[in-house]
């Protein structure tokens, strides 16, 4: 049987995720990278996969019109209980976007189109709804980092989240973005802090009844060093990366 990431792997996922103190949010990477390319006063942002719609809230703080969107009850849940600003929440499928072509301004989703077999089906919805000259940015796990190898196994016994997922390199993912009719206008890396052993960990123990900090300590040292590395070694070595293009 082949396996797949399915709705209710998402369903059982978000549900036991509804304290929100309790759920990694991602660094921020997605508002630090877009913020000094996009003035968002006024624009009309989509997050498709939204899961807690984190990274929207701070989109929409800054001006925009948001959208969120995300096909798991548990999710649209945990938005509409925990986000603070106004904005969109839309039950829906990603490969099927109940929206009209060529009516947003930005579209992103990061932790999403590892998700798909056939990931060039989302990103031709991506473009689809997107304006003339829009931008999307498509955040994914980077193919080498021991994440992908910890993942596989699991999958092998059956025991991962999500049921299933893949990775890319960064020339798959710029390849892909590209056929589906953008320009690549930037490139990021990122390795989370914690590293996704201590998240692993983290929630492990907190299923027991141990509770251990959600940042250890020395996480401001850590993130300083990082981001004084090169961004093409960032690149190559990250554990995410992120690819932005413009639609021609």
């Amino acid at each position: 049987m082949v396996q797949a990431s399915e709705k209710r792997h998402w369903d059982r996922f978000w549900e036991s995720s509804q304290n929100l103190d309790e759920v990694y949010a991602n660094d921020g990477r997605i508002v630090d990278f877009l913020s000094p390319r996009v003035d968002f006063s006024g624009l009309k942002v989509l997050e498709v996969g939204a899961g807690t719609g984190r990274d929207s809230d701070a989109i929409a703080a800054r001006g925009a019109e948001v959208w969120t969107l995300d096909y798991s009850e548990q999710s649209l849940k945990l938005m509409s209980d925990t986000l603070t600003q106004s904005i969109h929440i839309v039950c829906g499928d990603a490969l099927a976007l109940p929206v009209a072509s060529e009516s947003f301004d930005v579209v992103f989703h990061q932790g999403l189109l590892e998700h798909f077999r056939d990931p060039s089906r989302l990103l031709a919805e991506n473009q689809r709804i997107l304006k003339q000259g829009g931008l999307l940015l498509v955040d994914v796990p980077q193919r080498f980092h021991y994440y992908t190898l910890a993942k596989h196994f699991l999958m092998f016994l059956d025991r991962w989240f999500a049921g299933w997922e893949t990775e890319f390199s960064v020339r798959e993912l710029e390849k892909l973005v590209a056929d589906q009719g953008f320009e690549i206008v930037g490139m990021y890396g990122h390795n989370l802090y914690p590293p996704i052993w201590y998240r692993a960990l983290h929630k492990l123990l907190l299923r027991a009844g141990i509770r251990i900090p959600m940042n250890p300590p020395g996480s401001g040292f850590v993130n300083g060093v990082r981001r004084l590395i090169p961004p093409s070694v960032r690149l190559s070595t990250s554990m995410v990366i992120g690819c932005l293009g413009k639609k021609r």
